[in-house]
């Protein structure tokens, strides 16, 4: 008898442990990305840290913010390839410090950004790989970059990957088939992307008014994303249409849409 008590205890403990050890999803459930961050209510940088903080605040699902890699190889967050003037893929990350955000802020490096991201478990990162215009290769290294830094800091479940490059997203999906993927040019029909193994489309709204990709997507399972939403009457014809996020520069204004359409 004592004997079966032990091993009922020892397998009570071992299931305990697995529930302990078990990720707690926390984020938010709702349609919302911010765009670089929510930046333009309160007048914050795009893409710098402060929006990034505002869009946790404010609970959506999803903060956006472009990384780009200066001429030394340093991951930065920015969405032009130039910052305050100074072009990124020709500097050095120590140039880029001499300039500074409106707020004072210095332009964050991608890794600074997902460490302050990683302080919460409610709004996911939505980490755009920027296309450098300077071949293929560059642009494989970038991604490989980006996704050793996600690996570096133990950041799979905040990230999903988002990029304009059809190679970028294919080398992550071979690289991390367990990372999301999204692709956002817009050019590409779903059924190609269900079989490169991309997770969904992230696309300009003219895309999808173009083309009749609300029905297919969802029947293969393609999750369907829109940028950048930023009137009522647009974002009402995509949440008619059911897509499962919408991105913009008006959070704000887009939890207001959605909680006028539940009264």
């Amino acid at each position: 008898m004592k004997q079966i008590l032990t091993a009922i205890i020892f397998v009570a403990m071992i299931n305990a442990g697995a529930k302990a050890q078990k990720p707690i999803t926390t984020w938010n459930k709702n349609q919302v990305i911010a765009h670089r961050g929510a930046w333009k209510k309160n007048g914050f940088p795009e893409n710098s840290i402060a929006s990034l903080k505002e869009a946790v605040k404010i609970k959506c699902f999803g903060s956006e913010f472009d990384v780009h890699m200066t001429k030394d190889s340093v991951l930065v967050v920015n969405h032009d390839p130039n910052f305050q003037g100074m072009s990124i893929p020709n500097s050095t990350y120590a140039e880029l410090l001499t300039k500074k955000h409106a707020n004072g802020e210095s332009i964050p490096t991608a890794e600074a950004y997902l460490r302050e991201g990683m302080k919460q478990k409610t709004t996911k990162l939505i980490f755009e790989i920027k296309p450098q215009k300077l071949g293929k290769e560059r642009d494989l290294y970038l991604a490989e970059r980006c996704l050793q830094l996600v690996h570096k800091l133990k950041a799979e479940r905040w990230v999903e990957f988002i990029s304009f490059g059809y190679d970028i997203c294919q080398y992550i999906v071979e690289k991390a088939p367990a990372m999301k993927v999204h692709y956002l040019t817009g050019d590409v029909e779903p059924a190609k992307i269900k079989a490169d193994r991309i997770t969904g489309i992230d696309y300009p709204m003219a895309a999808f008014r173009k083309n009749e990709w609300f029905a297919p997507a969802k029947q293969l399972g393609v999750v369907l994303n829109v940028w950048t939403v930023n009137k009522v009457e647009d974002m009402n014809f995509f949440l008619d249409n059911k897509v499962d996020f919408i991105t913009t520069n008006e959070p704000e204004l887009l939890f207001e849409t959605i909680a006028a359409r539940k009264k």
